[in-house]
């Protein structure tokens, strides 16, 4: 009896680990993917413009958002959000921290295809806002469509003062995106997962309380390559 008892133990325990693992793995996978979605939409350069990019202080990037059942428009995607080092944020790309996007009527937008998103936060407000909790956009920050291109002449000053610009790209097409009426919150749940345990959002990206998992090397280096300093600090 008492072997039977040890030997559920340990297969609760294996099942457990496994479980552990596949999670992990999961996050790993989406970490990678945010890579690959960034790396192809900054090697086009009538995409984001590289002076917005320059500037920004942070970058989302949700790759496959989908449309789901949450009222009308309603989207749900998970992806992740790295900024650059240093409390001026002036240094080197850093650590991401897994984030969520729910809700919002851009959903009506998408007509049922998974479409990637990236976003520019463009300064330090906007960052600790996401960071901190939930919030919505266009209420708790602003937020407008990104202008794309090499020329930001025809940009509106609407557009160039908003705290996150957006943009989209679904089925080979890509936009700027108006997100208002989404939510942004870290998610805290699938940190622990990828991490091993229980950390903030903030420590992460912010203040550097962990190395960036395998997954992010190629995110981390793409920005690093394309938008090495920040110029919006000069």
């Amino acid at each position: 009896m008492r072997k039977i008892a040890c030997l559920a133990v340990a297969l609760g325990m294996f099942a457990s680990l496994s479980v552990s693992a596949d999670a992990q793995n999961k996050e790993a996978d989406r970490v990678e993917n945010a890579g690959k979605v960034l790396t192809e939409i900054l090697n086009v350069p009538e995409d984001i413009p590289r002076d917005l990019l320059n500037k920004a202080e942070c970058v989302i990037v949700l790759p496959s958002v989908l449309k789901v059942a949450i009222g009308v428009g309603g989207s749900y995607g998970r992806g992740v959000m790295l900024c650059r080092s240093g409390d001026d944020f002036t240094g080197a790309w850093g650590t991401p921290s897994m984030i969520a996007l729910e809700g919002g009527s851009f959903g009506l937008q998408l007509g049922g295809q998974a479409t990637d998103f990236v976003l520019l936060v463009m300064n330090s407000r906007g960052a600790d806002s996401i960071l901190a909790s939930k919030v919505k956009l266009g209420a708790g920050i602003s937020a407008a469509a990104g202008p794309k291109g090499r020329d930001l002449s025809a940009a509106t000053d609407a557009a160039l003062r908003a705290e996150v610009l957006s943009y989209s790209r679904s089925r080979g097409l890509f936009a700027g995106v108006s997100l208002e009426g989404s939510t942004l919150r870290p998610d805290n749940d699938a940190n622990r997962r990828i991490y091993g345990r229980k950390i903030s959002a903030r420590d992460i990206v912010l203040h550097a309380r962990i190395e960036p998992p395998p997954a992010a090397k190629a995110l981390i280096s793409m920005l690093n390559e394309k938008s090495p300093k920040n110029l919006s600090k000069r």
